[in-house]
């Protein structure tokens, strides 16, 4: 496998030089595609741009009916990184550099895997993962494409994750009575206090649900991330504005939830309640679909032979070819402890790992 990672590193090395970050959102259908385009012949390339730096590149060779994703976006680097992000730097075991780990690392096995083989593959390469705007995979997903199931590349360690949670995004308005703060009125009529009322009783609901489990995942996840409002501190606030969001297990109802969530607010004091973004869990679907989802998953990862780890908390596009009827699972490379982070890093025995399952299995 020596000379399989002498590959992976050179594609990576050329795959992490490539800016994709996002934001800005300034990705075109050339650049890193291009790339793709000549190290991968003998594959029918599509390349779709659905605006806004969300492009897709489809490649297939032969008839495959199972597909690989990874998304080539990454987050923006920090002041924090000790050389420059975008040159791939390999020592003591690890390839360091601005999505080595999240995801190109598991783009670059890929490439290296179809160049070891010559059986049916399929990639789908994308770029707005990080954007929390999935219209890349949702614009695919509604084509004519004939997959039945799907192989989604994030960090779990070469391990098969057959369910995580879901996530939903809220901005939330409250109105208010603008006066002095000196007056009794102030405890109802503050835009700013009716926020803070809310946040405890949804604060005290989370905690109820605390006791709620699913495929080794316990407990409703929430969070809220921001609350802006208010003049001064003698000013009755007269509008404030909140953010949430909130992790759910697969077997939870999110429309519920929100239904819930909304009626922990004075009527009279809210003024408005938008969620702004929504991915499904994994497996999608209700409590009786989701486990049979989830156990096909299993069946195709002791099919392929891979090692079958635990439900993690955070939120992948595994779920959307789910929720599309496709049996799918997340397994890539890295751990997403190093995602994220400034001198952002994979292990080499990661890439070895999983360079060696993709090769496997396309054969």
């Amino acid at each position: 496998m020596a000379g399989m990672l002498d590959r992976v590193l050179t594609h990576l090395e050329k795959l992490v030089s490539f800016d994709t970050r996002n934001p800005p959102r300034a990705i075109g259908t050339g650049g890193i595609f291009d790339y793709f385009r000549e190290v991968l012949p003998g594959f029918r390339i599509e390349v779709t741009d659905y605006g806004d730096g969300a492009v897709t590149l489809l490649a297939v060779r032969g008839n495959p009916t199972r597909l690989f994703n990874v998304h080539l976006d990454t987050v923006p680097d920090s002041p924090h990184w000790s050389a420059d992000p975008l040159k791939l730097r390999v020592a003591e075991g690890r390839a360091v550099g601005l999505g080595a780990c999240d995801i190109k690392g598991a783009a670059a096995c890929l490439v290296a895997a179809a160049e070891q083989t010559s059986g049916d593959a399929a990639f789908l390469f994308s770029t707005d993962e990080e954007a929390n705007d999935a219209r890349c995979i949702e614009g695919f997903l509604k084509t004519d494409h004939g997959f039945r199931e799907a192989l989604v590349a994030e960090p779990t360690r070469c391990e098969a994750v057959l369910a995580h949670r879901g996530i939903s995004s809220v901005l939330m308005q409250f109105k208010g009575r603008a006066g002095h703060a000196s007056g009794a009125e102030a405890m109802q009529a503050s835009a700013l206090h009716q926020a803070i009322r809310w946040g405890g009783r949804a604060l005290d609901h989370v905690g109820a649900c605390s006791h709620l489990r699913f495929g080794g995942l316990t407990g409703l996840r929430f969070n809220i991330g921001r609350v802006e409002g208010g003049i001064k501190a003698n000013v009755i606030a007269p509008a404030a504005s909140l953010r949430f969001g909130f992790r759910p297990l697969p077997s939870q109802d999110i429309d519920a939830l929100h239904q819930a969530f909304r009626e922990f607010a004075d009527e009279q004091a809210l003024a408005s309640y938008e969620e702004t973004f929504r991915g499904p869990p994994l497996p999608a679907g209700d409590v009786a679909r989701a486990e049979d989802k989830r156990l096909a998953a299993r069946d195709l990862a002791e099919e392929l032979d891979l090692p079958i780890g635990n439900a993690v908390d955070f939120w992948t596009e595994a779920s959307l070819f789910s929720a599309a009827g496709l049996t799918a699972m997340v397994f890539g490379p890295g751990d997403i402890a190093q995602a994220h982070t400034a001198d952002e890093w994979v292990a080499l025995d990661q890439l070895g790992t999983y360079a060696a399952a993709a090769t496997r299995i396309m054969q």
